[in-house]
């Protein structure tokens, strides 16, 4: 009897022994796919970095190019402003232009007692106006 104990404890230890290879099995492979996982995520975080790296450049690269777009374009602004002034005085210089001309053209026109025959402002300008450009186109000078 002590015999056969023996061989049923020898034989139980045997077992429990194979069983406790094929649980070191099944963590040796678990612990493979955790250090595959973990360079694949080491490798990840890597790209993620450099990801970031290159969005803060150009993020700062835009700052730059917005500050220096607003630069511009305030100095566009200023200059379109100056132009427009420019362009206002010029108009009101037409204006009074076009007014002492017509001063002119009606002191010129004689006086007709026939409301009927009477020129109106606005074509006794354009009249004056052409004669003025014919004139200038012979002699070469306006005035």
């Amino acid at each position: 009897m002590s015999h056969l104990f023996g061989v049923a404890i020898e034989s139980l230890v045997a077992v429990l022994l194979i069983l406790t290879i094929g649980y070191c099995m099944l963590l040796n492979a678990r612990l493979k796919r955790l250090k595959a996982d973990e360079h694949s995520l080491k490798a990840t975080i890597a790209e993620l970095i450099t990801a970031t790296e290159i969005a803060e450049r150009a993020i700062g690269g835009l700052k730059h190019t917005v500050r220096d777009v607003n630069e511009n374009l305030g100095s566009q602004l200023s200059a379109a402003t100056e132009m427009s002034i420019d362009l206002k005085k010029h108009l009101a210089e037409g204006d009074n232009l076009i007014r002492r001309l017509s001063k002119i053209v009606i002191a010129a026109r004689p006086s007709e007692p026939e409301a009927a025959n009477r020129i109106s402002p606005a074509k006794a300008v354009a009249a004056a106006a052409q004669a003025f450009s014919e004139r200038r186109r012979s002699d070469g000078l306006a005035a």
